[in-house]
């Protein structure tokens, strides 16, 4: 058995594109409601959070949706194509009223940039899960895990191209002097980049083809472990053991979200509050994470074929926890920066990476192939949930109990989600063990 290396690199360009928006939206939508529209930093973290709450019911919505849908093209690129298309087409008109603002503040067009903007979260809304879906729908069950590391490459690739950008065209010496900055020219780049990489799936990919050899290989090779019931209707139950896994699968996803994101949330901060160090400084530390888990995205594939997939993620889930109490105590002993929070960092984003690559494919693993895309939308609802829990909970101990708490509480988060990891008895993989060349085996 073996991936096919590059149909999953051109799946990925759907990741890849999402990601490059999500890393823009993160960097610049913040920027432009507090110094433009002199919005409050608390009136801004609610308009930024809607993003996740409407993850909450867009993503598994279009996702069962995609999974029903009977398109020529597949059932998956129907909507990556509107989806990419609208969202393009709204979101160049935020730095656009921006600019406008800036010249001419007006109320309503505070108003009229909410609304695109709610336009454009929906439209990504619309695609997010059927992009990600159609990763486990070309790729046989025991390979998901690599494949999904390969589409985490691209997701951080991504990430990267629009970093490199937003460094070349908004550079201190570009930008010290100026009393507003139009990001008109990134946004029309991160366009251009969404169109090429959407381009790259409608041509390159031929959905329903790789979907019917797909579905060929598993009537050859049916699953033993998941059999599934019909009810009365004909339509496809978990048994209430795999039901029982889910649920723990699930309850574990949102809980090392709350672990990893209540510190990629309040670093910054705490860092300044607790070692005095300035945001630079800060923003390094999660560099350095965000480094330590695109070198471990690879490797966490290879591993979860030699271990198994719920091994891998406990093996991380322990990393998270280690380093975090590793955290904690550096509260204690340092009183200033230390270079010892790089590599704690960079084991976080090592360990970050083994529970990544996994999760997923641990969730799409327990459903039937007519179901990838409603059990990725549960996958992204309950990562969202917590990314809305963590900021508001981590935040009321910091401001009640202390600053110093901050470490323990995601090592609190990370053993609750090892605990809840022991309880799921499905969505591994076999364990393959490979000797001498035939390790190597991958297709091209």
């Amino acid at each position: 058995m073996k991936l096919n290396t590059k149909t999953t690199v051109l799946v990925g360009f759907a990741f890849m594109a999402i990601c490059a928006f999500w890393q823009m939206y993160d960097g610049i939508i913040p920027k432009i409601l507090t110094e433009t529209f002199k919005i409050s930093e608390s009136v801004s973290g609610y308009i930024m959070a809607a993003d996740n709450v409407l993850a909450l019911f867009l993503l598994p919505f279009f996702g069962g949706l995609s999974d029903r849908s009977k398109f020529k093209m597949g059932r998956r690129r129907p909507f990556i194509l509107f989806g990419t298309l609208l969202a393009v087409a709204f979101m160049v008109f935020l730095p656009i009223i921006d600019d406008s603002y800036y010249a001419a503040p007006s109320a309503s067009k505070i108003v009229f940039f909410v609304i695109v903007l709610a336009l454009v979260l929906f439209a990504m809304g619309t695609y997010r899960s059927p992009a990600v879906a159609l990763m486990p729908d070309v790729t046989p069950k025991p390979l998901r895990s690599k494949a999904n590391a390969i589409i985490n490459v691209m997701g951080a690739l991504g990430g990267i191209i629009y970093l490199v950008l937003t460094s070349v065209l908004y550079s201190q010496s570009k930008t010290e002097d100026l009393e507003h900055i139009s990001y008109l020219v990134l946004f029309l780049i991160v366009a251009f980049i969404m169109l090429i990489a959407l381009a790259v799936v409608m041509i390159f990919v031929n959905e329903p083809a790789l979907c019917k050899k797909q579905e060929e290989y598993e009537a050859a090779h049916p699953e033993s472990d998941l059999t599934e019931k019909k009810d009365e209707n004909s339509k496809a139950t978990l048994p209430k053991a795999v039901k029982k896994s889910l649920i723990f699968i699930l309850l574990s996803i949102a809980l090392w979200y709350i672990a990893y994101n209540g510190v990629s949330t309040w670093f910054t901060t705490y860092a300044k509050k607790v070692w005095d160090m300035d945001i630079g400084l800060a923003s390094m530390c999660l560099t350095v994470a965000t480094a330590g888990a695109f070198v471990g995205f690879i490797p966490s594939g290879a591993l979860a074929e030699k271990t198994g997939r719920k091994r891998a993620i406990q093996i991380g889930v322990l990393i998270l926890a280690l380093c975090f109490a590793s955290g904690f105590v550096c509260t204690f002993i340092f009183d200033r920066f230390n270079p010892v929070l790089y590599v704690i960092f960079a084991f976080v984003g090592l360990g970050w990476s083994m529970i990544n690559v996994n999760s997923l494919p641990m969730v799409v693993e327990i459903c039937s192939g007519a179901d990838v895309g409603k059990f990725t939308g549960y996958y992204y609802a309950f990562s969202m949930s917590a990314q809305i829990i963590t900021p508001i909970l981590a935040g009321y101990l910091l401001e009640n109990v202390g600053y110093n708490v901050l470490f323990l509480y995601s090592a609190s988060f990370s053993l609750l989600a090892f605990v809840t990891m022991c309880f799921v008895k499905h969505g591994d993989t076999e364990v393959q063990i490979k000797k001498g060349l035939e390790a190597f085996d991958v297709e091209d």
